[in-house]
């Protein structure tokens, strides 16, 4: 379980198959083999660890469900180590279960933020609401608005510099992780 608060961004050191090797300011002395990390908002499993470095393996399902199938040497990633559960609840509940991709398709600054206007698959968008929250690349955000087939979310400075967005542009794909209350709320409706 995660809280959609990037911790750092690591950066791709290495691929090798389904292998990836990360590296990273974040401290890596609270890690286990064997724990879990989220990578751009998928939970993955560290098969290694090594000075500032780490590994992760992924599975063809992964590949095919997330935007890690994109990534390649020297692209950053967000960062984020699993919540404790003596700590407090930044973000919102994020179970590193990716259910879907988007694409970036407009880039508005305002001010102090900047907008990112998301399009994504109907069935997504029937659990995205305005003033709900999604995870985009594992990082929790409030929902602005939202069509049959697009949302909107308002990223501060602080926001923008500290993860991947810092680099994203018109046209990327980004990891969508929706509200597993509102998955829940639904299929209890659907049974009566």
């Amino acid at each position: 379980m995660f809280t959609g608060i990037v911790q750092k961004i690591g950066k791709i050191k290495k691929i090798e198959g389904y292998t990836f090797t990360i590296t990273s300011d974040l401290n890596l002395e609270n890690l286990d083999i064997g724990g879990s990390i989220a990578l751009n908002g998928a939970c993955l499993t560290i098969t290694s660890i090594e000075n500032k470095s780490f590994s992760i393996q992924v599975t063809p399902e992964t590949l095919k469900r997330t935007n890690i199938k994109y990534l390649k040497s020297e692209d950053i990633v967000n960062l984020e180590t699993p919540l404790k559960m003596n700590s407090g609840l930044d973000g919102h509940l994020v179970q590193g279960h990716v259910d879907g991709t988007g694409s970036i398709t407009k880039i508005t600054p305002d001010k102090n933020s900047i907008y990112l206007t998301i399009k994504t698959e109907t069935k997504l968008m029937s659990y995205i609401c305005e003033k709900g929250y999604v995870a985009v690349d594992g990082v929790s955000l409030t929902i602005v608005n939202c069509t049959d087939d697009e949302f909107t979310v308002s990223i501060i400075p602080h926001t923008k510099k500290n993860t991947v967005f810092s680099v994203n542009k018109l046209g990327d794909i980004v990891n969508i992780e929706v509200d597993i209350i509102s998955k829940y709320v639904e299929k209890l409706i659907k049974k009566k």
